[in-house]
């Protein structure tokens, strides 16, 4: 039987890093990408080898580069003949005013987070529909689900992944493939670094579960979603410890 492989966007640090941990204690083999930390990911997809027993493919690059992507998935395919889930992680956010976004940062947060989404969908999907097999994960946002002040790029962006994630499922429903998101509230990554201590603590006290969720936890979600029935596809699952 042919070991399942997956695909991580952003499988360098935080949320992209523990799933690669997870499915890799699973069994599977990996491919990871990332555009920064280059170093970073090699190391990491070297160690999850040793320590796992399984063979991960590290491909650093733009996944916001549609032409990028279209090689990755080159290279993935030659190596492991397909990828069985894919998970898109990558993603950017800008915080600040409407009126002080350039349309050059409105297009990279765009192009990094809803963009890309559809690249690696187009690459990974024909693959999938040919096996009448195959598991999507979107990473969104609870700001996907209602939006948030300062970051209208990014808030449009993970809505846009979130309507992609129903209409593609609604798509590929008929080939056995499902297709979900995960809407993500405040998880302890670099992401939401930017807090100091005050902040953090007056976040956390809004959130009724009183803290940030932990990359681990987006994991095991992933896991869950990638394992379940079938007939859970075209879902958004909010994990942010009751806040929104």
């Amino acid at each position: 039987m042919k070991t399942k492989t997956i695909l991580i966007t952003g499988a360098s640090h935080g949320i992209g890093k523990a799933i690669a941990a997870r499915f890799a204690a699973e069994g599977f083999s990996l491919v990871l990408n990332c555009k920064n930390d280059i170093d970073i990911l090699h190391d990491y997809a070297d160690r999850l080898s040793h320590t796992c027993g399984i063979q991960a493919l590290a491909i650093p690059g733009d996944v916001s580069d549609h032409d990028f992507v279209r090689e990755m998935f080159a290279r993935a395919q030659a190596t492991f003949g397909g990828i069985d889930v894919l998970v898109n992680n990558a993603g950017i956010s800008h915080v600040g005013l409407l009126t002080d976004l350039s349309i050059d940062d409105w297009n990279r947060v765009i192009a990094t987070n809803l963009t890309s989404v559809f690249s690696c969908c187009h690459e990974a999907v024909p693959y999938m529909v040919r096996r009448k097999s195959g598991c999507i994960i979107n990473i969104s946002s609870v700001w996907g689900n209602v939006g948030a002040s300062c970051e209208v790029a990014y808030s449009a962006s993970k809505g846009g992944v979130n309507s992609f994630t129903k209409a593609l499922a609604k798509e590929l429903a008929p080939s056995n493939i499902t297709v979900n998101a995960i809407a993500c509230g405040v998880i302890d990554t670099r992401m939401n670094s930017c807090f100091d201590a005050e902040e953090r603590a007056s976040l956390e006290k809004d959130i009724p579960m009183g803290r940030y969720g932990e990359p681990q936890e987006v994991a095991a979600l992933a896991w869950q979603l990638a394992s379940a029935p079938a007939y859970l596809t075209g879902q958004i699952l909010t994990i942010d410890g009751g806040w929104q």
